[in-house]
Order: structure tokens, then sequence, then C-alpha cells
């Protein structure tokens, strides 16, 4: 039986673009209706991984999967950055001209803002996903409308793309996570290579008195490792407190890494390194 990988949309979505990167080619690609589910997923069993966009180059971290990692604590086994390119898709036959309404997810549409600028006469449609909404125009065989989506998802529905790459910012970049299923009295990260570069990423909490967050990040900077993302989380159950991830260039078996670790450990209320990946390029 082939490795099931779960993501989040139809097919077609970005993210099972991320999944082939990620997972290969030798993975049936699941879709899921919602993140929580694709979480829930492997955490069942029924996929042996998940993919997951977590930052957006415009838009920012993805919240609901930050929360999602702390609360089913799967394992980051590696990330991917893929370039969002929005294209318009209609049906075969169906021209530019007859084009009345575009539907898509409206994150997508509001990133291609310059485009209905220039065409004023077309009403934007949200809709749930971008990939979904390419499906839904193709099902319903509409004549006067078309979807923002992925090219993968104009030839997985055999629909035609009229507009390429209709994105305002060519620099639209989304960072996805690929999720598995830790396995008992194993290492959470792969086997340290001093060729390699990695990526460790960490959630912590500290005593909310003066000083605890400068104190908690003065373990990285007196070692000189690199911070590349910081978030912070309100923490359930504790009114205006706050958990924080870091993403740091590092390994945690490299004796400077872990010891920054340690340091770190001494200070926090709570400690957890969700992941330590190869870092994408």
């Amino acid at each position: 039986m082939k490795s099931r990988a779960a993501f989040q949309g139809e097919l077609g979505a970005f993210s099972q673009v991320a999944a082939r990167r990620l997972a290969g080619d030798g993975f049936v690609p699941v879709p899921m209706p919602t993140f929580e589910e694709v979480f829930v997923s492997v955490v069942n069993g029924k996929c042996h991984c998940a993919v997951i966009p977590i930052e957006n180059t415009l838009h920012g971290s993805v919240h609901e999967n930050y929360d999602h990692l702390l609360k089913y604590q799967l394992a980051i086994r590696g990330e991917a950055f893929v370039r969002i390119v929005h294209n318009l898709i209609a049906p075969p036959g169906v021209t530019f001209r007859k084009i009345q309404r575009v539907y898509s997810h409206p994150v997508a549409l509001n990133q291609c803002r310059k485009f209905f600028e220039e065409n004023p006469q077309i009403e934007r449609t949200s809709f749930y996903d971008t990939a979904g909404s390419v499906k839904m125009v193709m099902e319903n065989k509409l004549a006067d409308a078309a979807a923002i989506a992925s090219a993968e998802a104009a030839q997985i529905y055999s629909a035609k793309i009229l507009r390429k790459s209709i994105e305002d910012d060519r620099e639209n970049f989304t960072r996805f996570f690929l999720l598995e299923k830790p396995k008992p009295g194993k290492p959470n990260y792969p086997k340290f290579n001093a060729g390699t570069k990695y990526k460790t990423t960490v959630a912590f909490t500290t005593r909310n008195i003066p000083g605890a967050l400068f104190r908690s990040l003065s373990a990285f900077a007196l070692r000189d490792i690199n911070l590349t993302k910081i978030e912070s989380r309100p923490l359930r159950g504790k009114p205006w407190e706050y958990l924080f991830y870091l993403d740091f260039i590092g390994h945690v078996e490299d004796p400077v890494c872990r010891n920054a670790l340690n340091h770190l450990a001494e200070l926090a209320d709570m400690l957890r390194v969700p992941g330590c990946y190869p870092a994408a390029e």
C-alpha cells in the first residue's frame, strides 16, 4: 500500500504541490476539508504524513496551524518554499470576454487586486478553496465564470488557463511543513550531518516577569545562533500570557545549539522541540 499524504483543500491546491516536493511522487495525496482534520488523520494513523502551510511572505503566519502543532504534537520532518502563481482558469470554450465572475479563496482574490482593478466588469466571488473553485466551475459547466488557482488545478480538472501569473506580487511564497507522527523511543530529528544546513523549531513559555523573554533569547544571541522566526500565540487558560515559537539555524545535536537549548530549558516553564529538519533554500 502506498503511503498517504494529507493536506487541506482539493486536489490541485498549492498544498498538494508542496506535498509532492516534500513527500515525493510515491505518496497518494489525500485532500481534507480542514487543517484540524489533516492533523487528526496523521494522529489516528489514517495518513502517514501531512503537509501544511505555516506562513506566507505577504499574509504572515497561519496561526491555526501553530496552535495545532502544540495540540497534536506531530514532528516536523521538512520544510519547503512554494512560489504562489495565480492563474485565471475557465472551462474549455469559455473566452476571456465571456467572464463575468471569478471564484477563488479570499486570500487569492486579494492577491490579484490589480487584475480586478484593470477588469472592473468582473465580479470577485469568495470560495472555500482555490483548486475547489476550479472543480466547481468545471462541474457546473459555467459559461460566464472562471477561477483563480494553480496550473496544477487546471491540469487535474481539464480546464483552460486564460491568463497566467495574475498575482500582484511575484515575491509571493508560502512555507510548508512536512509532518509525521513521532515514533516512540526514536529521535525526533535526522542524524546530524556537518555538511547539511538544518533548521530547528522550538516552542516555549516563560514566567510573566520583567526581562523573561530577553533572557530566553539571550541563550541564542550569546552563542551567535541565527533566529529566523519568532511567533507568539495566546496561552490557552492563562489570559494575557503567551507561548513563543522560535526557528533557528542549527541542529539539536550540534554542541552549540544543544547548550543553547539547555540554557533555555533552565529559564522556560515549558520547552518543546516540534522539529529539527533540513532547511529549505
